[in-house]
């Protein structure tokens, strides 16, 4: 009689070790989302739907390409990352703004894409700033645009002057891609030429400012309507 409850005893620990690990129950505690600190973790839960798998091939900017990583800097990384990007499908992810990444998750994926993207010395000369610092003038940008950009976005896909495109993008996204490019999709940065991919007469800052002035204005038709028109004077 003795044996009953050292038998029941040891059926009940073995049954419930076979429910620890039953199918949809987790065999260890899941962690708690503001717990995950490695950067892998973090990116593909909250920034590869966007800027794509390992940093490249998405809809938004590729945060994998070695110049925009160069381009910018800590403070204004984590204020986007944080705050979002008014103007854009960039939402914000801090807790403080409503998002769910805490201060050091924030920090850790800044961490992480500096280890994994960044590269020193990846100018071959000094670009642009990043932020624009003077008003652009449209009338010159279409100028710029036409010898510079016109023959590689003339195609609806790459229409890159559609009010569709652009209200999906902000000046300072423009601005980022035209000195940095996109190599996951074939745009060169202020410092090649598209079709040969050779060095060429790199793009001084105003020179951007003014292109970036003029795709803008294709927001408002009537400022973009006057810029052509001044343009062909």
């Amino acid at each position: 009689m003795r044996a009953a409850p050292l038998a029941f005893a040891a059926w009940f620990a073995a049954f419930s070790a076979g429910c620890a690990h039953a199918p949809g129950y987790p065999p260890d505690p899941i962690p708690r989302p503001t717990a995950v600190s490695d950067f892998a973790s973090l990116y593909n839960k909250n920034c590869a739907a966007c800027h794509g798998p390992n940093g490249q091939n998405g809809p938004a900017i590729d945060l994998a390409n070695p110049e925009y990583q160069a381009l910018i800097d800590d403070a204004t990384l984590r204020k986007w990352i944080s705050s979002g990007m008014p103007g854009t499908e960039m939402s914000a992810f801090a807790e403080s703004k409503g998002g769910t990444l805490t201060s050091a998750q924030v920090d850790a994926l800044i961490k992480g894409m500096r280890q994994q993207w960044s590269h020193p010395n990846i100018f071959a000369a000094t670009p642009p700033t990043y932020a624009q610092s003077q008003p652009g003038d449209p009338a010159h940008g279409h100028d710029v645009y036409s010898s510079r950009c016109a023959s590689c976005h003339q195609s609806p896909q790459q229409d890159i002057t559609s009010p569709n495109y652009l209200a999906l993008v902000t000046d300072q996204a423009l601005r980022s891609i035209v000195i940095a490019g996109r190599p996951d999709i074939g745009q060169p940065d202020w410092l090649h030429d598209s079709p040969t991919g050779k060095l060429t007469t790199p793009l001084s800052g105003q020179e951007v400012d003014d292109l970036v002035a003029y795709l803008a204005g294709f927001r408002n038709s009537a400022p973009q309507i006057a810029a052509n028109t001044a343009g062909k004077k």
